[in-house]
């Protein structure tokens, strides 16, 4: 199944690498890539060389150069568009780039491609797996964008639209024949039969279904309408229009087929290699025996009308289709009867073509010699044969009131056998067309809405074009004009969507004159009009028809007469596809489809009912009475109609396409564009030529050119800024943005024309060629980055390389150091004992490692035992946990199982939300459209508001207006009397010769119908005379035979020779009519063309009256323009004389104010006042002067009448658009109440869905209370589903209130529109005849008004200024009369200061008029410059190409220098890496047979422990012996036996078990050692033979690197002569860019120099604003200063006045100081012997006099002070009056230096104007140099660029060529590391198993040695006790003997008496014995005791200590015994 996804998503995706290919991005930006056109391959890709004006230079891929017109030249665009799935996104909208992007596509097996709203199908030829179920699924649901191009994605998104806006579809497939137009009809009704079935879900459906039916009626159609061509085996001839129809919930309940100009001619004549339709094969290859009988068939080849016999087609068999042919008619309802008679129908057609016609010897009538073919015809059709032969042969016609049989002659007869197959055979295909219609709508259900698919003809243009190819191509106009309009439609609706302002174009009107050209009924008729007249018009032809034609369009844009052609019935039509040349042969014929009408009268009357139904319209028939009145030609060309009877074929053909058309205006359509690649029917083939013709014809190519009007490219904000963000990085702050900001900041910074882009709501839209031209930016930005990266990451890769040779080197070193010391020590004596020493050193350790291993025993064994208990713990409590995994388990079970459910439910919520948010946006959508459409009415409405009060202010005005111009009406309308009087004339006299001229022509039409009657009626004569003859011929041969019978013959021939010679004189009568009626002709003609002559003078006249009306306009608008200029330079001038004239009243008035008193103001008011009513009258003046212009304006408006005229059709035309708009209102209200009721029937969807999903979220409910979470989550979610629909209720609730109001605002609406109209309609008759003139006369008053109002504010600003200067003046009064006394000087020196700024203001306004002159003459040097400029930049533009050239060519050469560098670095790396391999290699082999050595050496070691193990296990017998013989001396030991025997047979149970385990410890080891040995063997094998192959892969590398040199030696002799030719290059690149540089110095000293006097004057007029500045800061000063001088001069007169009282009161302070002084001295003198009373006054007095003084002092002191504050107060203000003296001075100095500068500045100036001049002139002298010196040299440079670059090719190809070699090499040489990198890893791998094992075998070593130790041990213990019971053994048995010998001693001693010392002595010895015996008994006890603990030890590894070293404590007991 993955297979199959596969193969199906080949043909349908993209590859994912393909747009990311930056190897074709870099070829596209390093060259300049376009098309160019080729005969053969349409358009070709080249590399632009060179440009030379108009002429560019192209190189071709395969390295051809060729000179190519600019404009010939179509751009390309980037590798990023390649194989783009709609070519609306291509940033070049071209032909070639069109055609590339198909071919792309169509090589990679992508046959479906959108080029904006078509989709474009190429036929592959071949069966593609794109049509299967699982693709059906794949496109179900999914809009255009999700998935790739497919004629499903079109039909899924017209039947969602559908089943979404409820708006009916269309789908038009249109194409040649042969390009799959039927094959994509067939899997759009097979996908619409899946998707809209309605029988999903049941498995018995009945054969005779819908779905099945409308499936099958598509074989049946095929059958009889569809013929193998040369171009296609199954070709439709014949258009249809297939309609589904669907009720409300989408399912199809219904179709109806309509079809479209059936080539009914193919039944009768076909090609050689073609075939007539299928079923004349079908029925006679397979009807059977009965079938076969019934329908009289016969084999091929016997039937006329099957001209190449019977043409098999290629993997079908004709009689297998008859039988699904049959089939689908069984299934689509057809009764054998039906079936029978249809059969029959095409047997006869057949039978038609072999009835042969024979001319009869003597005359043209036609004979049938053989009737079988008759009789079958008649047989099959149920009619007699007689009668048959008799209607064609001879049928009976209508001549005047007398029913005439006429002979027919051989050509007649054969004409009307032929019309009668094709019209029976039509006839009979819409019968079964009505009965598929009948049968498919049958079901009872409802239709809402259809889905239509057009399946019609393309454009044609074929060498011989005839009345078909003009229906088919009339068709394809009204086509192509429907998706132009769509297109605008759609275009306009994204526009508005997105807030882009544009001006739209509607391009529908493009196509509609050559529509109108061909379908107008009148004014003038158009081409079929004309035809259908022509056809009622008596002895009409085809080349009148023609001639009529030249003569009506001879003036029509589309229309022509082909100059190439000499044929008098060809002509050409201007389709958008092209021109179009026809040939008019027949088509009068063709156009009326004549019939015998007694042979249809005969079939409609024929036994068969099937017959008589096909035949029941016969009434319509053209008949045979036509027949009778054409002209002298045998075949019927023109027939004279019954009026009212008949239609042509072309009415009906314009009917049908009519109401197609309306139809289709009323769905919303989809195009699909259907091409043929070839006419070879081969795949995988592309006839370039071929497929841009079709996209010519198909308008695919006029699509584009419509979206190349707009802004085609659109890009959304995200993807514009994810990839351009590069080109602004800087541009865009950190952190988030919006996506609209962020690409306005882009925009800006990347400084793009505005007209090139918009900025949408969501994406940008860019004009053809932007996004190309950011491409190439982008794409240099990444190179520079990826550079950068590159020689970053190249960097670090050296920096790396060179730390591990570091690295290596200081490993070298150490082991060299290593090696040299071994080699120093290798023959040392004493290393070589310390190398034999050092391993027995280890022997001393073994007894400590002896204890340390028992200690590690006893804590092993501890921690086993904890373990083992931990074990049990661990195994109860995962017993405990597995039963409580499996409770979880088994709840978990119910939980999952609950969860699914829970999920499920889930699920189908979640579905069921979808389809309800669906439900809801569906509704806020419709919602919005309504509000916006409320909104849009309330917007109209207001605008009508303003509209009407607009129109009532207009009005208003207007009436203001008439009341004005009434008297001006009256002069105009005497004038336009006048010439209404002449017109009236004209005209009289035009009627009456137009009624003349319709006379004549009546009276021709009449005569002409007579001498047409005469005629018929002499060749009826003719006829009869004939046929006399031929009576009078068989008379005489009869009377030769007969000679009995000569008498009777003899006066017959009397008779007969009687009514002859009457006849002759009545032939005679008629001919001398017929010469009268022929002179009459003849003075007839000549009247008429006398009227002719006449008209066409008058005609002649009429237009040159015409032309001179033109002529005057022409020059009445000329005269309004210039007087229009005239009066606005007047103003101009005007209001530049009121500004001087402001300006200087101004200046006086300040000067006056200043200089003069009162008297003097109120004198300068008289004259204000009495210039005032100069202006007045002046203005007075002009007004008169303008009234008199007005006057003459008027008088040359009475001749502009006929502009009037044409101003009131452009009334009426305004009326008919308010009408339209009218209508347009009217329909969008039908709108509304159409969208209500949806939304009424939708609300009811809306309540019963509502109701369900409530009943549903109770049950659901009910089920959540038993879940926890998952319960509580679903119900939240449901009572969000609830709150969600009650909300959409609530929303429709609201907006059918809206719709009501809506509705009502659109009836009241209506009802004041009506109203308005009505009101507009009459003002409009009364006022049609004054709008006109209204407006101009409004146009003049508002200008006038204007000017008036100029004035009036002048004069106001006048009035102003007047009172601030009256303001001004009351003030400086003031201050005048405030300064009289004291500023005399001041005003002095104002005055000189007020004469110099006079002087000043003088100079001022002459600078200004100079200033003008010299802004004008910079204006044009500006321009002048600006010229230069522009030229400097093309030849800058020109310097930078080859700049980029050069710097191109210099990086090339970089590159080159770069990568000859690579190569040579990376074979210096190469070669290395070969050394470090071998290096390796031997390393490796070296480790190997170490490790073998390693191995052998373990083995030797193996070998030995084993021998040191023999040694130690025989040392522990001997230790046993030892043991032996110590352990005699234990006996008597008898209570311990039994205890011994327990342990043994325990110790020899665990004996058993560790000899099981030794056993297997050996076998493992064994095990062990063969393994490893294989694995060695195995890994020395595998390491050789990499070894071989590494050796093998460095000879191929070796041999490449030899190669690789020899190359290398190659390139570099070619990169020296390139080197050499570069250096030459260069020098003359140096030359030119020297010149280019002493140019373009040149140019930058003229800037320089022209900026310099842009500044200088500029400069200038600072200065010149400074000193104004300075002038008004000045006289602001000394207004200050004479403030300052005023206050200061008060301040002086007070300080003097304070001063003197001071003064005043200083001398009278001294003057009582002295009094009071004198008078004390007096009374100190004359008092001094009244000391008594002195001492008693004296105190008092004298404080009195102490106060006094103090305060006198404090007096004196202020007033000092204050005298010396006021003394510096005088001091300050004259300090300040200096001040203002010196800068009253300072300023007069200023002033003098600005006139001084002003004066220089002046001959600067005038300097500067001849400087510029000498510059222009040597500028002009510069440019012609440099512009011949940078011709040459740009031509030169140009000759070597191609030279250089056509090397630089060369060299580029063999670049790849090697760069291709390094890549594959580079590719080996990383194998090979890898490979080798593997080895490595898998020798450091072998290296660590190797140490692994060792240790493994060390282990196992230790573990065997410890495990022998322990065996010996065991037996060492076991033969110990074996001889300790044998010692037992023997002890017992000698023990029982001295019992024994003792009891019969002591028996024996009962007889002796034992003394007291005896006994004593008896006692010692008895006690020694019994000392002995427990002395014995005790050792024995502790040797036992021992010998246990000895045992028990020895269960450990570790051994214990020899018994050599350490004596046993038996010995010791023993040896001490005696002691004791």
């Amino acid at each position: 199944m993955a297979d199959t996804a596969a193969d199906d998503s080949k043909f349908l995706f993209l590859e994912n690498d393909f747009r990311n290919s930056g190897v074709a991005q870099a070829d596209w930006a390093a060259k300049k890539m376009v098309w160019i056109p080729s005969e053969r391959e349409g358009f070709e890709a080249a590399s632009v060389s060179e440009e030379k004006g108009d002429q560019v230079l192209v190189e071709l891929l395969n390295g051809r150069k060729m000179t190519i017109n600019k404009d010939d030249i179509q751009k390309m665009n980037p590798p990023k568009f390649s194989k783009v799935e709609d070519m609306a996104a291509l940033t070049f909208l071209n032909e070639a780039s069109v055609l590339h992007n198909l071919r792309e596509r169509y090589f990679s097996s992508l046959i479906y491609t959108y080029s904006g709203l078509f989709c474009v199908v190429v036929n592959p030829y071949k069966m593609l797996p794109i049509y299967s179920e699982k693709i059906i699924d794949m496109y179900k649901g999914k809009k255009r964008h999700e998935v790739p191009p497919h004629i499903y994605s079109i039909t899924d998104n017209a039947y969602r639209n559908m089943m979404q806006d409820r708006e009916d579809q269309s789908i038009l497939c249109t194409g040649e024949s042969g390009a799959g137009k039927t094959e994509n009809t067939k899997k759009v009704i097979q996908y619409l039969a899946v998707v809209a079935s309605s029988h999903k879900g049941k498995k018995d459906v009945s054969p005779g279904e819908l779905e099945k039916q409308l499936l099958q009626a598509n074989p049946i159609l095929e059958a009889f309408g569809n013929a193998k061509t040369i171009k296609n085996d199954n070709s439709s001839r014949f258009g249809k229009f297939i309609k589904l129809n669907f009720d409300v919930t989408g399912y199809i309940v219904g179709a109806n087929i309509d079809t479209y100009l059936l080539e009914k001619s193919r039944c009768i004549r076909q090609a050689n290699t073609e075939r007539a339709f299928h079923i004349f094969y079908y029925m006679v290859a397979g009807a059977k025996d009965k079938m076969k009988e019934e329908l009289l068939l016969e084999d091929f080849g016997s039937y006329r009308f099957l001209v190449a016999g019977h043409v098999e087609l290629p993997g079908q068999q004709d009689d297998e289709l008859f039988d699904e042919t049959l089939e689908a008619m069984d299934i689509m309802g057809f009764t054998e009867e039906e079936r029978l008679g249809m059969l029959k129908v095409v047997s006869t057609v057949l039978q038609l073509g072999n009835i042969k016609f024979e001319k009869e010897r003597n005359s043209e009538q036609a004979t049938m010699p053989d009737n079988t073919a008759a009789q079958k015809v008649c047989h099959l059709q149920g009619i007699n044969v007689t009668d048959f032969t008799r209607a064609i042969l001879t049928p009976r016609i209508k001549v005047g009131r007398e029913v005439v049989q006429k002979a027919q002659t051989k050509q007649q007869a054969d004409f009307a056998v032929e019309a009668l197959a094709k019209a029976m055979y039509e006839r009979l295909f819409r019968w079964i067309l009505a009965r598929v219609n009948k049968t498919l709508d049958k079901s009872k259900r409802q239709s809402s809405s259809f889905l239509g698919i057009l399946d019609i003809a393309g454009f044609e243009i074929f060498e011989d074009n005839s009345f078909e190819q003009l229906c088919i191509n009339y068709t394809n106009e009204r086509l192509q004009q429907l998706f132009n309009h769509t297109m605008f439609i759609l275009e306009q609706e994204e526009y508005k969507r997105e807030g882009i302002e544009w001006n739209f174009i509607d391009f529908g009107l493009d196509l509609q004159p050559c529509i109108e050209l061909i379908e107008r009924p009148n004014n003038p008729p158009g081409i079929l009009a004309l035809l259908d007249e022509e056809c009622w018009f008596p002895k009409a032809t085809d080349v009148s028809f023609v001639d009529k034609l030249l003569n009506t369009h001879t003036g029509h844009v589309k229309f022509s007469k082909p100059k190439q052609h000499k044929d008098k019935l060809m002509f050409t039509v201007l389709h958008y596809a092209g021109k179009v040349d026809y040939n008019a042969a027949n088509w009068l014929t063709k156009n009326m489809d004549p019939l015998n009408d007694n042979v249809t009268a005969l079939l409609n009357n024929s036994s068969s009912n099937f017959i008589q139904d096909l035949w029941k319209d016969v009434d319509r028939v053209v008949g045979l009475e036509t027949m009778a009145k054409m002209s002298e030609s045998s075949v019927p060309t023109s027939t004279k109609s019954k009026k009212g009877m008949f239609r042509t074929v072309g009415q009906l053909y314009k009917e049908s396409l009519g109401k197609l058309m309306t139809t289709l205006n009323n769905t919303q359509p989809n195009f699909v564009r259907c091409i043929i690649p070839n006419h070879e029917k081969r795949a995988g083939k592309m006839d370039a030529n071929l497929v841009l013709e079709q996209l010519r014809c198909n308008g695919v190519l006029e699509g584009i050119r419509i979206c190349r009007q707009g802004f085609p490219n659109r890009i959304v904000f995200q993807e514009f800024r994810q990839r351009y963000e590069i080109l602004a990085a800087t541009a865009i702050p950190k952190g988030f943005m919006d996506g609209k900001q962020a690409c306005c900041l882009m925009v800006k910074h990347l400084d793009l024309d505005p007209n090139l882009y918009r900025i949408g709501q969501s994406k940008m839209f860019f004009r053809t060629g932007v996004l190309a031209q950011l491409e190439e930016e982008r794409d240099l930005k990444l190179t520079v980055v990826i550079i950068s990266f590159q020689a970053q990451a190249r960097g670090f890769l050296a920096r790396k390389a060179f730390s591990k040779r570091q690295q290596q080197l200081s490993a070298m070193k150490v082991i060299q150091r290593n090696c040299a010391c071994y080699l120093k020590l290798k023959n040392w004596q004493w290393w070589r004992l310390f190398t034999k020493v050092k391993p027995l050193l280890q022997v001393t350790r073994q007894e400590e490692e002896m204890g340390q291993k028992e200690e590690e025993l006893k804590a092993a064994r501890e921690v086993a035992a904890k373990t083992e208990a931990e074990l049990k713990d661990i195994t109860q409590k995962h017993a405990h946990l597995m039963e409580e995994r499996a409770q979880l388990e088994s709840r978990l079970q119910a939980e999952t199982e609950l969860y699914t459910e829970a999920e499920e439910m889930r699920v189908r919520l979640e579905a069921k939300k979808q389809e309800l948010e669906e439900v809801l946006h569906e509704m806020e959508a419709r919602l919005e459209e309504e509000e916006e459409r409320s909104n849009s009415l309330q917007q109209e409405r207001k605008d009508m508001e303003q509209q009407l009060q607009q129109m009532e202010a207009h009005l208003a005005d207007e009436e203001d207006a008439r009341q004005r111009l009434q008297l001006e009406k009256v002069a105009v309308e005497g004038k336009v009397k006048k010439l209404e009087e002449d017109l009236l004339l004209m005209e009289d006299q035009n009627d009456k010769l137009q009624k003349e001229r319709r006379l004549l022509e009546e009276r021709m039409a009449d005569m002409n119908s007579n001498l047409a009657e005469e005629e018929e009626k002499s060749k009826n004569l003719t006829k009869l005379k004939n046929k006399h003859e031929s009576m009078i011929s068989e008379l005489e041969v009869r009377f030769k035979k007969e000679e009995k019978s000569r008498q009777d013959v003899e006066k017959a021939k009397r008779k007969v020779e009687a009514e002859l010679a009457d006849l002759q004189e009545q032939h005679a009568d008629q001919q001398a009519q017929l010469a009268e009626l022929r002179a009459q002709l003849a003075a007839k003609e000549e009247e008429l063309q006398a009227t002719q002559a006449r008209l066409e003078e008058e005609s002649n006249q009429k237009g040159s009256a015409v032309r001179r009306v033109r002529e005057l306009e022409v020059l009445l608008s000329e005269l309004q323009e210039d007087l229009e200029a005239e009066k606005v330079a007047r103003g101009k001038v005007e209001a530049v004389r009121r500004e001087l004239g402001e300006e200087l009243n101004t200046l006086r008035s300040e000067l006056e104010d200043s200089l003069d008193t009162t008297a003097a103001q109120q004198e300068l008011r008289a004259k204000r006042e009495q210039e005032v009513a100069m202006l007045k009258k002046a203005m007075d003046e002009e007004g008169r002067s303008h009234e008199a212009q007005i006057q003459d304006l008027r008088q040359k408006h009475s001749q502009t009448v006929e502009t009037l005229t044409e101003q009131l059709e452009q009334a009426k035309r305004v009326r008919a658009g308010l009408e339209k708009v009218k209508q347009a209102l009217e329909k969008e209200t039908a709108d509304l109440g159409a969208d209500l009721r949806s939304l009424a029937s939708a609300k009811q969807d809306v309540e019963h869905k509502k109701k369900k999903v409530e009943g549903q979220l109770n049950d659901l409910q009910s089920r959540f209370n038993e879940s926890e979470r998952q319960r509580t989550e679903l119900g939240e979610r449901a009572s969000k589903m609830t709150l969600e629909l009650d909300s959409m209720t609530g929303l429709l609730n609201e907006a059918e209130g809206k719709n009501i109001k809506l509705s009502k605002d659109v009836s009241s609406l209506s009802t004041k529109l009506q109203d308005t109209q009505e009101l507009l309609s009459d003002e409009t008759r009364q006022k049609l005849n004054l709008s006109g003139r209204l407006h101009q006369m409004e146009d003049e008053r508002m200008g006038v008004m204007e000017q008036l109002e100029e004035e009036s504010e002048a004069r106001r600003a006048l009035e102003r200024q007047v009172s601030s200067l009256n303001m001004q003046l009351s003030d400086y009064k003031k201050k005048l009369d405030e300064m009289l006394g004291t500023l005399e000087l001041l005003e002095e020196g104002k005055k000189r200061l007020q004469r110099e700024l006079e002087a000043a203001n003088g100079e001022y306004e002459e600078k200004a008029a100079a200033y003008d002159k010299l802004d004008k003459s910079r204006s044009r040097l500006q321009q002048v410059m600006e010229d230069a400029l522009m030229d400097l930049d093309s030849q800058r533009q020109l310097v930078s190409n080859l700049e980029k050239k050069q710097k191109k060519f210099d990086q090339m050469l970089a590159e080159e220098r770069a990568v000859s560098c690579k190569f040579a670095e990376e074979r210096d790396r190469a070669e290395a890496e070969v050394r470090e391999k071998e290096t390796r290699v031997l390393a490796l082999g070296r480790a190997l047979e170490e490790r073998q050595d390693a191995l052998e050496e373990a083995e030797k070691t193996v070998k030995a422990l084993r021998a040191e193990m023999d040694d130690l296990v025989s040392s522990k017998d001997d230790a046993g012996k030892s043991v032996h013989n110590l352990e005699k001396a234990k006996r008597g030991l008898e209570t311990m036996v039994e205890q011994m025997r327990v342990q043994i047979e325990e110790l020899e149970d665990e004996l058993q078990d560790t000899e099981d385990a030794k056993l297997r410890l050996e076998v493992n080891s064994q095990a062990l050692q063969v393994q490893h040995e294989r694995e060695l063997q195995g890994r020395e094998e595998a390491g050789e033979e990499k070894r071989r192959q590494l050796l093998k892969q460095v000879w191929e590398l070796e041999a490449e690197l030899d190669e690789e040199k020899k190359q290398r030696g190659q390139a570099s002799g070619a990169k020296k002569k390139l080197e050499g030719a570069l250096k030459d290059m260069e020098d003359q690149l140096e030359g030119t860019s020297r010149g280019r540089d002493e140019a373009v110095k040149q140019l930058r000293k003229m800037q320089v120099q022209v900026k310099e006097l842009q500044r200088e004057l500029e400069d200038s007029r600072a200065a010149q604003k400074e000193a104004l500045a300075s002038a008004r800061e000045s006289e602001r000063r000394t207004k200050a200063m004479e403030a300052d001088v005023v206050q200061l001069h008060e301040m002086l007169v007070a300080s003097e006045r304070s001063r003197k009282q001071a003064e005043t009161a200083r001398d009278e302070l001294s003057e009582e100081l002295a009094s009071n002084s004198s008078g004390r001295s007096v009374s100190f003198r004359n008092h001094h012997h009244h000391h008594h009373h002195f001492l008693i006054f004296s105190h008092p007095i004298r404080s009195l006099l102490f106060d006094e003084k103090r305060r006198l002092e404090m007096k004196i002191s202020s007033l000092e002070e204050e005298l010396e504050e006021e003394q510096a107060s005088v001091e300050s203000l004259n300090e300040r009056l200096r001040k203002s003296q010196q800068l009253v001075e300072q300023l007069g100095g200023e002033l003098a230096v600005e006139k001084s500068s002003v004066q220089s500045r002046e001959a600067s100036r005038q300097q500067l104007e001849k400087q510029n001049r000498e510059l222009k002139a040597k500028l002009q002298e510069t440019e012609g140099q440099g512009r011949s010196k940078l011709k040459s040299s740009i031509a030169a440079l140009e000759a070597k660029l191609r030279e250089a670059e056509e090397q630089l090719e060369i060299e580029s190809r063999e670049r790849q060529a090697n760069t291709k070699n390094l890549r594959q090499k580079e590719k080996k040489l990383k194998d090979l590391t890898i490979q080798m990198e593997d080895e490595r890893k898998q020798a450091q791998q072998y290296k660590d198993q190797v140490e692994k094992g060792n240790m493994r075998v060390k282990q196992l070593k230790h573990q065997l040695e410890e495990v022998e130790e322990e065996a010996q041990r065991v037996a060492a213990a076991r033969r110990k006790l074996q001889r300790e019971l044998e010692e037992s053994a023997e002890a017992n048995e000698a023990l029982s003997r001295e019992v024994v010998s003792l009891r019969s001693k002591l028996r024996r001693g009962g007889e002796v008496v034992f003394g007291g010392p005896s006994l004593r002595s008896g006692g010692g010895s008895g006690g020694s014995i019994r000392s002995l015996g427990l002395v014995g008994g005790i050792s024995r006890r502790s040797t036992i005791i021992e010998n246990s603990v000895e045992l028990q030890e020895e269960e450990e590894p570790p051994s214990p200590p020899s018994p050599a070293s350490t004596p046993p404590p038996d010995a010791r007991g023993e040896a001490n015994a005696p002691d004791e």
